[in-house]
């Protein structure tokens, strides 16, 4: 198969196409430039997308890691040559599904190629199985190491036993192991089934036995119920006798309260033909009430009149005084008071007998005698009469504080006009009050005389007496018709429930009360209910199991059939064991076949150094040099080395299992010396005379070689 040319609008690649050539394609360029995105580009398109994978923290699933960045649909085309025919194969999205489209034609013609399909592509196309080819045609430098694969595992071993790749071995292990399988499995198969439905048929058997036992048992019980339902019948019919007999009695007595209630009515009407009735009682007792609350309404408001203004007196200095009078003394004091106060001539008196005296004292002194001693004696009685008229001014001022007792006479007057003041506002008060009075006296005569008409000579609390006495006659007279009416009413309800019962036709044993009897027939009756119910559904499973006889049959049958499948499933595990034992007789070839082809790769890749290689079943490698005497672990080894290893056993897988796929490299000879990847690049030379090789790298040290 040759690979022509790829189109890919697939992650970073918009409508961008990859034209190849036959033989070693060695395709550089820098890094992000997208070379592992062509890769996993035509893996997508020969073996399809995984649209079920999930991402995860830690990788992204292929729809989401390569969704075109442009945004447009993801989908692309591959024109390559198969069986001599030039084919195109397109994958496009549908309905939001990654490459869910599928076509694959003849190039030229336009014809569809009928065996090529969305899931057998990649396997018819290439040979092998995905997870084969990502181990044997698809190289990355992540993916170096060769991991073991069950169907990488079966193609190498079905090719070193048979000579080709067929599977026929497992196909014969395969057969015997599904036949094996379909007798037993676990818990499925023929044989389980089989034991199941031999265990379902005994188990029914079983069932029908005890079912058999149930009917018997709810038959029995049935029975025992059916009888105490007839005790209980009867002891009901006895209740009812004797709850009629009570009925007779109580509508006798129903009778008697009746007949009673009759003439108690009888005896109120009598008595209410002597009173006013209900409407003039009820009229005559309102306006009776009303007069009382108006009545005690005026009482209040006499009671809330004020007491009679008292006439105000002039105070005590002014007693039995007009106010002109007053105003006139209290005038002449305060005159009094003031020129009291100033005693100007009392003073002149006593200046003038100092000054006499000391006159006198001077004409004593000249030895003048009798003149001074006489001005000396009247500068004495001058100042004796000064000293007098003072004393006596003091006197007067004093008594005029006391009759007034205030220091300022001009304060003197103002009691009298306060008095004045208080006259005005007794006079305003006295009208008030004969007005208040007035009023109040004009209400109470004509209260009097309201009452006068009203009741006459009667008391008030009398006339409402009685009316509130006839009012009770006629409420008495109102209750002795509905105890009438009740009475009646208890009457008919009672002979309404009278009723003739028979009495019950056996005797009766039983002294449960009404709600105890009726308590044991709800029980009865619902555990009838129960049984019978119980009693069809065993009924119901018993015809649903089937006939004893019918499944004792089936059950020797499936004995029978459970020996056959024993037999064969022994049978096939020997058989499995036998090819099992010769299948790993001839696995043990597996391993040198593919380990001398890596050795012989690898021998060139490493110009010699390295002549000895071992691989296990599970592909790990041992390898040692020409001056070792012992393989060693790739442990031992540098990075470089180990990937040279396992390029040498990638190159020999995919010679044995895609001898005509293409063989894909992305950056795996990175870590290669020059002259490795030398030797590296002519292994690569020679692979692409037999099949196409594309070699993807990030370097030009391979183009240059």
């Amino acid at each position: 198969m040759r690979i022509y040319k790829m189109t890919a609008t697939f992650g970073k690649l918009q409508n961008e196409t990859l034209t190849l050539e036959p033989g070693l394609n060695i395709i550089t360029a820098p890094n992000e430039w997208g070379k592992s995105t062509w890769c996993a580009f035509l893996l997508a398109m020969f073996y399809g997308l995984d649209t079920r994978a999930k991402s995860t923290k830690t990788a992204l699933a292929d729809k989401e890691r390569y969704a075109p960045w442009s945004g447009q649909p993801m989908e692309g085309r591959v024109d390559l040559r198969w069986k001599d025919r030039d084919i195109t194969i397109e994958r496009r999205t549908r309905q939001r599904v990654p490459l869910g489209e599928f076509k694959a034609y003849e190039t030229a013609s336009g014809l569809p190629v009928p065996e090529l399909t969305a899931a057998n592509c990649g396997v018819t196309l290439l040979g092998v199985e995905q997870s084969v080819f990502r181990r044997a045609g698809f190289i990355r430098l992540s993916d170096l190491p060769v991991t073991q694969d069950e169907a990488l595992r079966r193609r190498l071993n079905a090719l070193v036993t048979t000579g080709d790749d067929s599977g026929s071995g497992d196909k014969l292990s395969d057969q015997l192991r599904d036949l094996r399988n379909k007798c037993r499995y676990n818990k499925s198969g023929l044989l389980p089934q089989a034991e199941r439905e031999r265990d379902e048929i005994a188990a029914k058997l079983q069932e029908l036995e005890g079912l058999d036992d149930q009917c018997k048992t709810l038959r029995q019980r049935l029975d025992a119920l059916k009888s105490w339902l007839g005790e209980i019948h009867n002891h009901q019919r006895f209740l009812a006798y004797a709850a009629a007999e009570a009925d007779a009695a109580r509508m006798a007595q129903a009778r008697d309260l009746r007949d009673k209630a009759e003439a108690a009515l009888h005896g109120w009407e009598i008595r209410c033909a002597a009173v006013p009735s209900r409407e003039e009682a009820e009229t005559r007792l309102k306006e009776l009430n009303f007069f009382r609350s108006e009545w005690e309404a005026l009482a209040t408001e006499q009671r809330m009149l004020p007491p009679e203004p008292r006439e105000p007196e002039l105070p005590p200095p002014f007693a039995g005084m007009t106010t002109d009078a007053a105003r006139a003394m209290a005038k002449r004091d305060a005159a009094v008071y003031t020129a009291a106060g100033h005693a100007a001539a009392a003073l002149a008196l006593l200046i003038f007998g100092v000054l006499g005296l000391l006159g006198a004292t001077v004409m004593l002194a000249l030895k003048i005698y009798l003149p001074g001693i006489l001005s000396a004696a009247a500068a004495l009685a001058v100042i004796g009469w000064g000293i007098y008229e003072k004393q006596e001014r003091k006197k007067q001022a004093r008594g005029l504080l006391a009759k007034y007792r205030d220091p300022d006479p001009s304060h003197w007057a103002e009691p009298i006009e306060e008095y004045e003041d208080q006259k005005r506002r007794f006079a305003e008060a006295q009208r008030e009050y004969r007005e208040a009075a007035g009023d109040v006296e004009v209400q109470s005569m004509v209260m009097q005389k309201r009452r006068d008409a009203l009741l006459g000579k009667r008391d008030l609390d009398q006339a409402v007496a009685e009316c509130q006495q006839a009012l009770s006659l006629w409420d008495s007279l109102e209750g002795a018709r509905r105890e009438l009416e009740t009475a009646q009413r208890h009457f008919e309800t009672v002979s309404a429930m009278v009723k003739p019962v028979a009495p019950p036709p056996l005797p009766d044993r039983m002294t449960a009360s009404e709600a105890e009897t009726a308590q044991l027939l709800s029980e009865c009756l619902t555990e009838q209910q129960r049984l019978q119910n119980r009693l069809g559904q065993v009924q119901g499973r018993m015809e649903t199991l089937g006939d004893r006889k019918a499944l004792e049959a089936q059950l020797e049958k499936k004995n029978r059939r459970i020996q056959n499948l024993e037999k064969t499933y022994a049978a096939l595990t020997l058989a499995l064991e036998t090819l099992n034992e010769a299948r790993a007789e001839l696995q043990r070839r597996f391993a040198p076949r593919i380990a001398k082809r890596a050795q012989e790769n690898l021998t060139v890749m490493t110009g010699g150094r390295y002549r000895s290689l071992s691989m296990g079943e599970d592909f790990s490698l041992q390898a040692g040099t020409e001056s070792e005497s012992t393989l060693r672990d790739i442990l031992w080894r540098s990075d470089g080395t180990v990937d040279q290893l396992y390029l040498a056993l990638r190159l020999a897988v995919a010679e044995e299992l895609t001898p005509d796929a293409p063989l894909i490299l992305d950056d795996a000879l990175v870590r290669f010396d020059d002259a490795r990847m030398k030797a590296a690049v002519a292994l690569l030379r020679e692979a692409g005379e037999k099949k196409q090789v594309l070699c993807f790298t990030c370097q030009q040290r391979e183009a240059s070689v």
